[in-house]
């Protein structure tokens, strides 16, 4: 008796577990990609041009990466491509620390584009931080350095 009292219990256990780990709080995501490299967590190792995408499904995510920066400035373009809520933030800090760039796209608004010149800053690693809230859509982003 004891057996099948056990066995009960389990599969209740199994069947509430199966059905929290398929709710639709696990279907919301954010993937961030830097040059071919999913970002899970910090990474600081990019060199060259920056060739980003993200999307997402209703998730939020912050991921932040050191970039070498030869110069004083970076030419930057970011672009949703599909969005209807939430966010993408660029924030770009130079080798001292100084923000440079701290620009929005908020979905289901104009522009869904944004580009240029970032502030004049120090040569040397610079921090990028890209904070996608609420997202759903897809969209990429871009860094060279500037002139």
């Amino acid at each position: 008796m004891k057996k099948v009292g056990f066995l009960k219990i389990a599969i209740v256990l199994m069947a509430i577990i199966s059905v929290v780990s398929c709710s639709k709080d696990d279907d919301t995501y954010v993937d961030v990609t830097v040059n071919g490299t999913l970002l899970v967590g910090d990474r600081s190792d990019f060199n060259g041009d920056i060739d980003a995408s993200f999307k997402g499904n209703g998730g939020s995510a912050s991921r932040t990466f050191s970039w070498n920066n030869r110069l004083n400035t970076a030419d930057y373009n970011a672009d949703i491509t599909s969005n209807t809520e939430g966010s993408f933030q660029i924030i770009v800090k130079d080798s001292e620390g100084v923000t440079v760039l701290d620009r929005t796209i908020d979905g289901g608004t104009e522009p869904d584009t944004i580009g240029g010149l970032t502030s004049s800053g120090s040569s040397g690693i610079w921090t990028v931080t890209i904070q996608v809230t609420n997202f759903n859509g897809d969209g990429s982003f871009s860094l060279s350095e500037g002139n």
